[in-house]
């Protein structure tokens, strides 16, 4: 169960990822902005911020399942 849910956190941190680089894109790396476009700055902090807490809840739900124990000699 909890390697599904490391999926799945996965699959949303690379949304974020796309996402942000598609702003970057779009906004020419936010040279280019509309007019009001202010909320370009704000996605630009908070979407890798967004990933990259994503990013960690998967390495930890993946990790998880492992165990370090050594067998006993």
């Amino acid at each position: 169960m909890r390697r599904a849910a490391a999926v799945v956190t996965g699959l949303v941190s690379a949304f974020f990822v796309f996402y942000f680089v598609r702003l970057l894109v779009v906004t020419h790396f936010l040279r280019h902005l509309r007019a009001g476009g202010g909320g370009a700055y704000v996605g630009a902090v908070a979407f890798p911020l967004i990933a990259a807490g994503f990013a960690w809840a998967t390495v930890r739900l993946w990790g998880h399942g492992r165990t370090s124990r050594r067998p006993a000699a």
